[in-house]
């Protein structure tokens, strides 16, 4: 069997890296194809680096870009590599351009698609994201749904039940793998913070960077978290929310401190440190439940309610008063909920259903 395995994103690299070592242990060829769509090192490049991945088969290093132009740009290079290595399945995760675009072409080509992490909903059509994921799901022949929550929304929409395999969520499997190589006193000394007496915050959504008035409220809901709690704020930011920030004038308080993308272990550390985080990440939302991190979501909506169902995260919006309100319920909660996204062996769950239906 051949899979060729599909990465775009900081995430999807993260949540591929136990597919590939899972087709490493079991002897199975994978090829690794990057689209590019994340192209610094930064945000990238570092990533294969610390989680110990080979090189991508190939790079389309499609970059930035309208929506219409990365999806175009995936397409079209993604044909000929597909034609060339005909592999038995593509295999791709999430809710990105990179997922769409390479779903659509495999498709095309009549190669069976995989869809790790499957039946994820927002019922936010205005998401760029809740679309693709949609489009995604129908285009696959195997669905890896992470909970029985989201086989039973694919049930819903007519997938037939074969197709679908709860498999639990990858990115377990990469928190128990590298937590204890995260979890440094070096990186809390680095980053001048005491493990448990600070806040970690990320902002990354169109909804939220995109929208000036949203922007602007998590900005000052972030400063009154800080100084209403007394804990600083570590925020690391995607460089389009650095830049759009800078246009606006918008600038954090004093005890929120704006960083760049960090590095997986840098940030994981941190994250497995913290005393709560403060996101618009969808992935970032299961992370914190894994770790045991009370979350506070910057959406009006969640494609992961089980986080929110256990009680491990909040959802709150942009409104400043409703951040501090949120990030102070959370603050108090003890971190004694189950872990609803699986046994930490998704990988091997999602390759044995590979080679079962070979």
């Amino acid at each position: 069997m051949k899979i060729a395995v599909m990465v775009g994103t900081r995430p999807e690299i993260i949540k591929m890296a136990p597919v590939v070592r899972a087709c490493q242990a079991k002897d199975v060829e994978c090829l690794l194809l990057h689209t590019g769509q994340h192209y610094s090192f930064e945000m990238d490049g570092v990533f294969f680096e610390e989680l110990g991945l080979p090189r991508p088969h190939v790079n389309l290093e499609v970059g930035s870009g309208t929506q219409a132009y990365q999806i175009a740009a995936i397409v079209e290079g993604m044909e000929p590599v597909l034609t060339e290595a005909r592999p038995d399945w593509v295999l791709v995760e999430g809710d990105t351009n990179s997922v769409l675009a390479t779903a659509l072409t495999a498709q095309k080509l009549g190669f069976k698609v995989g869809h790790v992490e499957a039946g994820l909903r927002s019922y936010d059509r205005n998401m760029p994201e809740e679309i693709n994921r949609i489009l995604t799901d129908h285009l696959s022949e195997a669905l890896f749904a992470p909970t029985e929550h989201a086989r039973k929304i694919l049930l819903g929409e007519g997938v037939g039940t074969s197709r679908i395999h709860v498999t639990g969520n990858t990115v377990v499997d990469e928190l128990k793998l590298q937590r204890a190589r995260a979890e440094r006193d070096e990186v809390f000394e680095r980053f001048g913070v005491e493990r448990g007496r600070f806040a970690l915050a990320t902002v990354h959504r169109a909804e939220n960077v995109d929208h000036v008035p949203r922007l602007r409220g998590i900005v000052q809901g972030l400063g009154a978290t800080s100084r209403t709690l007394g804990l600083p704020v570590l925020a690391a930011l995607h460089p389009r929310t650095t830049a759009r920030l800078a246009q606006l004038g918008l600038m954090m308080e004093n005890g929120v401190r704006a960083l760049p993308p960090l590095p997986y272990l840098d940030f994981l550390g941190l994250h497995a440190g913290a005393a709560l985080m403060l996101t618009d990440s969808g992935g970032l939302q299961e992370e914190a439940c894994c770790l045991g991190v009370p979350c506070v979501t910057l959406r009006d909506n969640t494609e992961r309610p089980e986080s929110v169902e256990v009680g491990a995260n909040v959802l709150v919006g942009a409104d400043p008063e409703a951040i501090l309100a949120g990030a102070r319920r959370m603050l108090g909660v003890v971190n004694a909920w189950t872990n609803p996204f699986g046994d930490g062996r998704a990988a091997h769950h999602i390759l044995d259903a590979l080679l079962g239906a070979a």
